[in-house]
């Protein structure tokens, strides 16, 4: 089978979506881009907001009208949000859940076995054939592990922990995280990036809201250290923290990983406590604060970056202006912003005082400007440091080529390709000279 993956969403649903690809190849077929012909389209979807869910259905129809005898396959989050719902989708041949997700490939391969029978009794070979594989990890440097799914913190806005386990955390067995992760660097990965839906609550024993501060986070640090002997790996990253996981004796647990980069991405979602409570975060601006300041006095000026939504219910000019002013003290590197967007099934969706469309347009405009003022300020902090820069790949601005990568504090730099190939660098490399930060 030729077979064509599409992905929303999350780093979670990334990584997951991977495992899957890994499996067809495995199995002798031939894994080709979305946009070519294929047997099988599979669309591993997203259910944050509901613009997450049309852009599901849009794929998914997209899909189908290029090519109505292909197999339609409908995995991930929004069908546990759709729920029965899904099965009146004419566009969809197979919906699969996210508990599904690991029998995926079988289930795929019997539905197309049916399928080609049906047409020629003698044909059941689902096989493309190991010729047909494409190498999809050549010159591949960073490689996303999930290590942990579901969430119990039921923030306001989100739906996300009714579709991925129902409140119920799961982890991935440490050994078994080593091995995955052995495995990428045989392939050539030099970095990883560790991640979950909620990465804090990795390893946690008991199942309420505050479990990884109880346990002080001892299970995720450890695994980290772990990760950090694994010879031939260079670079660990992490994906989104909640800020309450940082303490000073989490972060002594860590000292011994030099591994670890000195980039933390932080989730926030507002700078205004009146707002937090509304959106049901289990921390004050005063905490995330102390956060931010312990990191700050153990890493050499570490990039932070972060999440905000703008024009949550309720959110005044006020609370927005005390917003702004927060941000502005915390000095970070980058940052994710979201107008918020109302999601059927949530508790937000049904408070009082909903901003309108523009308002939260106008905001977010004034916080992508600032945005781009603190990004620039934070590398201007760092421009006496010399980087140390894994190189990526290549890309083409105009006739020039360039080859890129990103430094520790994941700022992106770039060498024009001539200049690379005189100091002998190419993707995968580390190296400092003659780089331009981006």
């Amino acid at each position: 089978m030729q077979v064509a993956f599409l992905t929303l969403g999350c780093k979670v649903n990334y990584y997951e979506s991977e495992c899957m690809i890994r499996e067809f190849l495995k199995r002798g077929h031939l894994v080709v881009d979305f946009e070519e012909e294929a047997d099988v389209y599979v669309i591993n979807t997203c259910t944050v907001t509901n613009i997450a869910d049309r852009k599901s259905r849009q794929m998914i129809h997209r899909a189908k009208k290029r090519s109505p005898h292909s197999l339609i396959v409908a995995t991930g989050c929004y069908v546990d949000s759709a729920g029965e719902e899904i099965t009146k989708d004419p566009a969809i041949d197979l919906a699969i859940d996210n508990k599904g997700k690991s029998e995926l490939v079988k289930r795929v391969e019997d539905e197309w076995r049916l399928r080609v029978k049906s047409v020629s009794p003698s044909a059941d070979d689902t096989s493309a054939g190991n010729s047909g594989i494409k190498d999809m990890h050549k010159h591949r440097t960073r490689a996303f592990v999930a290590i942990q799914d579901g969430c119990n913190q039921f923030c306001t806005y989100c739906l996300i922990p009714y579709v991925r386990g129902r409140g119920r955390l799961r982890s991935t067995d440490p050994d078994d995280v080593v091995r995955m992760v052995e495995d990428y660097v045989d392939e050539g990965c030099t970095e990883v990036v560790l991640t979950g839906i909620h990465l804090s609550s990795y390893g946690v024993t008991e199942n309420r809201a505050d479990g990884f501060v109880i346990e002080k986070g001892r299970a995720l640090a450890g695994l980290i250290c772990r990760v950090g002997e694994i010879d031939g790996l260079k670079r660990i990253r992490l994906g989104s923290l909640e800020p309450r996981i940082i303490s000073r004796e989490w972060l002594d647990m860590l000292k011994g990983c030099d591994k670890l980069m000195p980039h933390f991405h932080l989730s926030l979602q507002s700078g205004c406590d009146a707002t937090l409570k509304r959106m049901n975060r289990h921390y004050t601006t005063v905490e995330y604060e102390e956060k931010v300041l312990m990191l700050k006095s153990v890493y050499e000026r570490p990039a932070i970056t972060t999440d905000v939504i703008v024009g949550f219910p309720g959110e005044t000019d006020d609370e927005f202006d005390n917003t702004l002013a927060f941000l502005d003290r915390q000095g970070f590197a980058d940052m994710h912003v979201f107008q918020y967007s109302k999601r059927d099934g949530t508790v937000a969706a049904s408070m009082p005082d909903q901003v309108s469309p523009g308002i939260k347009k106008q905001r977010s405009d004034i916080l992508l400007g600032r945005v781009k003022e603190w990004s620039r300020r934070y590398k201007d902090s760092i421009s006496d440091i010399i980087p140390s820069i894994l190189y990526e790949e290549y890309i083409k601005e105009g006739d020039v080529r360039f080859l890129t990568g990103y430094d520790e504090r994941y700022v992106r730099y770039r060498l024009e390709e001539d200049r690379a190939g005189a100091l002998k660098l190419g993707p995968g490399m580390i190296g400092s000279e003659g780089m331009i930060m981006l």
